[in-house]
Formats: structure tokens, C-alpha cells, sequence
């Protein structure tokens, strides 16, 4: 792609997403968020993939099912209670409309099917914005309606975490897996969202490090399902032995940095009297964990089944940047010790 019109779609999606975050009013917000769409879909098909331009279709016809639904919920609310503004939703209806308008556009269960499919269309670059870049709009709205349906809001968390956990058991792509991995996170996000916003955004934070952590190192190895992962000792040994840290800290298994969130959001439950919904949270947490065991072991402790065609790669000297993947691989491997200063920022 042309560096110009690579700068300007990129400007396009900061843009799109600063927007949102500084409107207060809906049709600014849903102006930010059309504008996020529409840069990040020539990004999706610059490949010209047959692949790529389904998962292209698929994400952009979400996206608008998912921004009709918001600017109808969002006038709605207007024409109810004679206001725009997004911190003053009052009526259930269109705020329950919006909220599932939102749960759409970042794939929250049960209107998630969209999200391992268009991922799976898509290099593993594109994927991460997608995973990452992505969620900051719609999550900077969520935080800021303040919704009068919490019982949404917990049944949609806790359907995602479990959705999440089943639908990552019986996969071999690793973009599918990251897929539902990130429906998993979102529902732990969703759980403790009406108690303790600074936490949800915490979560968010720390999601978006391993996940990017994730995401590089398979890049580095050029892996896109479980056999390929295989050969990676070959190329990169030192980063085969962290790498099963960073996805054991992606299913919260202390003393990793992905423990510290669902600790927090588990305790944070347990004080609003809702200890079945934190022992529901923590059973399909083990889910997910199983699944990342298992790409651990297929990294670690497994062969290739057989000979993988192509250039040996590890003879070769890799022209990737490797700065920001050290960076992210020691926050994500070494944030935890950290917990108390940020619970004490958290309470200010």
C-alpha cells in the first residue's frame, strides 16, 4: 500500500476514535465511530484475498447493522426524553438498544459469530488493530452511559466469558483462538463494568498489552495455526521459552500480569454480594485456560507433524522490529507486583 494512503487511513482511525472520545453529544459519537469503520475496511482488503474481502464484507456489514441500530436508539432516546446528550440516558428502551448496539460492535456474546470469522480473513497486523484499536470507542460510550439495565450488562458478560471458554476449545487457527479469547476478556469487562468503571478500563489496559504481546510473537513466526507453531524453537528459542508466559498470563494464572484484572474484578463481585456470579466467572476462566495450555505445549513440547514447505526461516536474518514486541513481553510477563500501586490509583 502506498505509504500517503496508509498515513491517511491511519490518521482516519485516530481521528474516528479521538472523536468519540471527546463527544458528548450522540451524533458526534456516531460520527466517530462511521469514521473508524470506513478507515480500517481498506486496510482489511488491501490484501486481495478472496478471504480477506469476505471478512471485509462481513465486518463492514456489522458495523453498519451495529451504527443504524445506535443512531436509531440514539434518536429514540431524543425524541423521549428531548436530549442528546450521551451521560443523561434515562429511558430503558433506547439505552438497552444502544448497549446491544455497542455489544455488537466489539463482538460481546451472543452477537459475536462475526468476530473469529472476520479475524480469521485477516493478516495477523490488521487483526491486531482490530483486537486492540478497535474496542476504545465503543467501550469510551459504554463507560460513559452509565446504563439502567445492569442485569444486561452482567448477562451479556457472563455469556461472553463462557462463550469465549467453549468456543476456543476446539480450534486450530490461531486468529479464531485470539478471536474468542478476546470475547472471554470482554465478558470479564462487561461483569464488573457497573460497579467499578476505573477497573474495567484497567482491564482493558492490560488486555490490550498481552494481547499485543501475543500477536507480535506470532508475526515474528509468521504462524497462523498449531502445527506452525510448532517449528518455532528453530527460529526464535529464547522467545519459545517466554512465550508460554505471556499465554498462561492471557488465562490470568499468577504471578503473571494477566492474574492481576480478574483478581481484582473477582474480589470487586464478591463485595456486591454476587459470589455465584464470581464462582461461574472463575469456572469458565478455566476454559479459556485450557486452551492456551495447549498452544504452550504445541510450542514447547512438540514437533512439526510434518515438513512445512517454504524457505527455512530460521536461516535467514529477520528485518522485523523487535523493540516493541521486548517492550510489551516484559509488561506482560512482569505488571503484577505493581497491583498495589494500581489498586491505590484505582480508589483515588
Amino acid at each position: 500500500m502506498n505509504p500517503y494512503i496508509l498515513a491517511t487511513l491511519l490518521f482516519g482511525l485516530g481521528l474516528g476514535t479521538t472523536i468519540t472520545f471527546a463527544s458528548s453529544h450522540w451524533l458526534l459519537a456516531w460520527m466517530g465511530l462511521e469514521m473508524n469503520t470506513l478507515a480500517i475496511i481498506p486496510l482489511m482488503a488491501q490484501n486481495h484475498h478472496p478471504r480477506a474481502v469476505e471478512a471485509t464484507t462481513k465486518y463492514f456489514l456489522t458495523q453498519a447493522t451495529a451504527a443504524a441500530m445506535l443512531l436509531f436508539a440514539s434518536t429514540t432516546n431524543a425524541w423521549l426524553t428531548g436530549q442528546w446528550n450521551i451521560d443523561q440516558m434515562t429511558h430503558p428502551l433506547p439505552t438497552t438498544m444502544i448497549i446491544l448496539a455497542l455489544a455488537l460492535k466489539i463482538g460481546l456474546a451472543p452477537v459475536h459469530a462475526w468476530l473469529p470469522e472476520v479475524l480469521q480473513g485477516l493478516d495477523l497486523t490488521t487483526g491486531l488493530i482490530l483486537s486492540t484499536w478497535q474496542k476504545l470507542a465503543p467501550f469510551a460510550l459504554l463507560l460513559q452511559i452509565h446504563p439502567t439495565n445492569s442485569s444486561l450488562l452482567m448477562g451479556l458478560g457472563l455469556m461472553s466469558t463462557m462463550v469465549g471458554g467453549w468456543g476456543g476449545l476446539n480450534q486450530t487457527q490461531l486468529r479464531k483462538i485470539l478471536a474468542y479469547s478476546s470475547i472471554a476478556h470482554l465478558g470479564w469487562m462487561m461483569l464488573v463494568m457497573q460497579f467499578s468503571p476505573s477497573l474495567t478500563l484497567l482491564t482493558l489496559l492490560t488486555y490490550f498489552v498481552m494481547t499485543f504481546s501475543t500477536f507480535l510473537v506470532f508475526k515474528l513466526n509468521k504462524a497462523t495455526n498449531i502445527n506452525m507453531l510448532a517449528t518455532s524453537w528453530t527460529k526464535t528459542p529464547a522467545l519459545t521459552a517466554l512465550t508460554p508466559l505471556v499465554l498462561l498470563s492471557l488465562g490470568g494464572l499468577p504471578p503473571l500480569t494477566g492474574f492481576m484484572p480478574k483478581w481484582l474484578i473477582l474480589q470487586e463481585l464478591s463485595k456486591q454480594d454476587l459470589a455465584p456470579m464470581a464462582t461461574l466467572a472463575a469456572l469458565t476462566a478455566l476454559l479459556s485456560l485450557y486452551f492456551y495450555l495447549r498452544l504452550s505445549y504445541a510450542m514447547t513440547l512438540t514437533m512439526s507433524p510434518n515438513n512445512l514447505t517454504g524457505t527455512t526461516p530460521w536461516r535467514l536474518p529477520s528485518i522485523q522490529l523487535t523493540l516493541p514486541l521486548s517492550m510489551s513481553l516484559v509488561a506482560t510477563l512482569t505488571l503484577l507486583p505493581l497491583t498495589p500501586a494500581i489498586t491505590a490509583m484505582l480508589t483515588l
